[in-house]
């Protein structure tokens, strides 16, 4: 005599499935954040299905309202989730037929789980792309409001961590927006990918059932249909696209993070970071740690190691749909989950970050940082560039070997290196004057940098 399992594939079983079986291979417990686009697929399933003459309109209208129940009862905390039933999906359509008794069993005709999940997982997707678009945007906005405020103010540019030339505030934090905002550009792009609708793909060979996938795509408000019945249910590319994004996103917020910290620190001091995103230490009273920027860089590995986990997933999966891709969803969550949150706390951190004006233009002083601007004026002298590079790294090694400035330098020891000198050359070497002389597009004037902020407004 056949045992039957209670499971909705136990036709072909004559066992019940092994108790830690059902424990290791359950998805409920983290893809039960799926129901409210489970459900919302399963209603636009059951109108194709009466659409096609499948169900009839009564059915389909029965089955709606059971549905609708069961999105109450979840989000009421009512529900009763249970892992025998396996995932989400099983346990949705399992309490719908309790509700609304056998017509719920006509719902699963013409779709499979491997369509069902990979649906599911667009819609929630698409859903929180939007969400994170907005977060990213808002922080595009406090990006060029902070640039603004501070478009004046002088700060050392460095390369290899050491003084090169100075720049403006408001420049640096331009840079930090263009970033941004091409991570923003590369989730757009993500999100018309994300917009593609398996259903109707079935397990893998598509549905002998005359549904339109067309109408159940516009339904749901996706951009076009997946093209293929086995790609559609086995592929998970979209997914690793975004987490790629993320992980892109998450590794410039990391290198913002790292300038927080450094230039926060004691032995820098160029910004004050407020009370409410930094902790103390449990022995030393004076600590007062970045905490937030620590973070925040930090987690970058995290999202990292989700995409890497999810490459990883698919690497060499034959077609179609395998068991293994029901390990994305906590990758995918979790990366989804970490980039929010991330941009969320940097939304409420940067309007608040205060740079100290004295303590960054002091330093930009520092290190010759007007060299280039004695080169470029030997230049216009006539002097070739590589020729005129040679003259002024002498005249670096000559100051430097004294410990003064370029502009401490007389006239009569400047000509010792190079005849073209005169008096003018000293209105060059001021930071001043250097950051003011950049002024084409993409520049460290403040006249450049209130120009791109205006652009980048337009963009936003």
């Amino acid at each position: 005599m056949v045992q039957k399992t209670g499971k909705r594939w136990s036709g072909r079983f004559s066992a019940a499935t092994d108790e830690f079986v059902e424990q290791f291979t359950e998805s409920v417990s983290f893809d039960r954040r799926l129901y409210h686009f489970d459900i919302l697929a399963s209603v636009a399933h059951a109108n194709g299905l009466a659409k096609a003459g499948v169900i009839a309109e009564d059915e389909r209208d029965v089955i709606v309202v059971g549905l609708d129940q069961i999105q109450e009862e979840i989000e009421a905390g009512s529900f009763s989730w249970s892992i025998v039933h396996e995932d989400v999906h099983t346990n949705i359509e399992n309490r719908l037929v309790e509700i609304v008794g056998e017509v719920g069993k006509k719902l699963h005709a013409g779709r499979s789980r491997n369509d069902q999940v990979a649906t599911d997982l667009r819609l929630w997707l698409r859903h929180h792309v939007d969400q994170i678009d907005a977060q990213m945007t808002s922080l595009l906005s406090e990006l060029a409001a902070l640039a603004e405020r501070y478009a004046d103010a002088i700060m050392p540019g460095l390369t290899h961590m050491q003084n090169a030339q100075p720049v403006t505030f408001g420049h640096h934090m331009m840079a930090w927006f263009e970033m941004l905002f091409r991570d923003r550009d590369r989730l757009r792009e993500c999100r018309a990918r994300v917009s593609h609708s398996p259903l109707g793909a079935a397990a893998l060979a598509g549905t002998s059932f005359p549904i339109s996938r067309e109408s159940t795509a516009t339904e749901l408000g996706f951009e076009e249909v997946c093209r293929n019945s086995l790609d559609a249910v086995s592929d998970r590319d979209f997914a690793i696209e975004f987490v790629f994004v993320a992980s892109m996103t998450a590794v410039h917020l990391s290198r913002w993070c790292e300038e927080l910290v450094y230039w926060s620190s004691d032995l820098i001091g160029f910004v004050e970071l407020p009370d409410e995103f930094c902790t103390g230490s449990s022995i030393m009273p004076q600590k007062k740690n970045p905490d937030v920027p620590e973070i925040i860089r930090g987690k970058s590995g995290r999202v990292l190691g989700d995409l890497v986990a999810l490459l990883t997933l698919v690497k060499s999966q034959p077609l179609a749909y395998n068991r293994d891709n029901q390990e994305d969803k906590q990758r995918l969550f979790d990366a989804v989950d970490t980039l929010a949150d991330c941009l969320q706390i940097l939304c409420d951190l940067i309007p608040q970050v205060e740079p100290n004006l004295e303590r960054m233009l002091e330093a930009a002083g520092r290190g010759y940082t007007t060299a280039t601007d004695m080169a470029d004026w030997l230049v216009r002298r006539g002097i070739p560039f590589r020729e005129a590079h040679e003259i002024v790294g002498s005249v670096v090694a000559e100051a430097e070997s004294r410990g003064i400035e370029l502009k401490e330098l007389s006239l009569p020891e400047l000509q010792h290196f190079s005849v073209r000198f005169d008096e003018e050359v000293f209105s060059v070497l001021s930071i001043e004057g250097s950051v003011a002389a950049r002024k084409q597009t993409g520049g460290t004037s403040p006249e450049a940098v209130r120009t791109a902020i205006a652009e980048a407004r337009t963009r936003i």
